[in-house]
């Protein structure tokens, strides 16, 4: 059974440290990670900031970072590619013990990480080998997969149920074929209920709909 786990890092144990120390605004989410065939991990990485200039001047001195390249630039974000060559970060050991970085975060000088494992001994495996390697990081929570998918997007039965059932009565359809509170009162809940767990599952789902992990470059 596949084991999901949510990871806080230190900003200052992981790569890009001096750059979010530099423009604390800034926010990172990678978009998936390549892992180069000497060991260094190279992720494409959504930036967001109102501070550019600042960030790309504190990014051409950032230690951990050696060889940047802008693929998109947006109004309000833009899409990096990165070499990333610090030798020890989690997501370079993680990767090391058989795992998957479903979504990776940056802001406030903090990461955060979804990572599967294979099972809950992997887990318990890559925690003593990322403490060998000196990773200091936080488990937030564990979860199982149940023999669905929904697990994999952080869903409760409730939300995943919910979420299927709005889009087989239309109610995502443009236009929508029942209104909130007829999607409400079919489910024998109140229109706040609903509304409140409609959020919380479309939360889950837009955080981990950045899937990463080890590719071939």
């Amino acid at each position: 059974m596949g084991t999901i786990a949510e990871l806080t890092v230190p900003a200052a144990e992981f790569a890009l440290r001096d750059t979010l120390a530099a423009v604390p605004t800034v926010q990172f989410e990678i978009e998936r990670v390549a892992a180069h065939s000497e060991g260094r991990l190279i992720p494409f990485v959504w930036v967001r900031t109102e501070e550019f200039d600042r960030f790309e001047e504190a990014l051409a001195e950032d230690p951990t970072v050696n060889g940047v390249e802008c693929l998109s630039e947006l109004d309000s974000e833009r899409l990096y590619r990165m070499d990333w060559v610090d030798s020890i970060h989690p997501v370079q050991t993680v990767l090391e013990t058989d795992s998957t970085v479903l979504s990776a975060t940056g802001s406030d000088g903090t990461w955060r990480l979804r990572i599967l494992f294979p099972d809950r001994e992997s887990l318990s495996a890559a925690y003593d080998h990322c403490q060998r390697a000196g990773v200091d990081f936080d488990v937030t929570s564990i979860y199982d997969l149940e023999g669905d998918r929904r697990g994999q997007y952080s869903l409760t039965k409730e939300q995943h149920d919910t979420l299927v059932q709005g889009v087989e009565r239309g109610y995502y359809n443009v236009p929508r074929d029942l209104t909130l509170g007829e999607f409400a009162a079919g489910l024998d809940i109140s229109h706040q209920a609903l509304s409140e767990r409609l959020r919380r599952g479309h939360r889950n789902l837009i955080e981990s709909a950045l899937i990463t992990g080890p590719v071939e470059e």
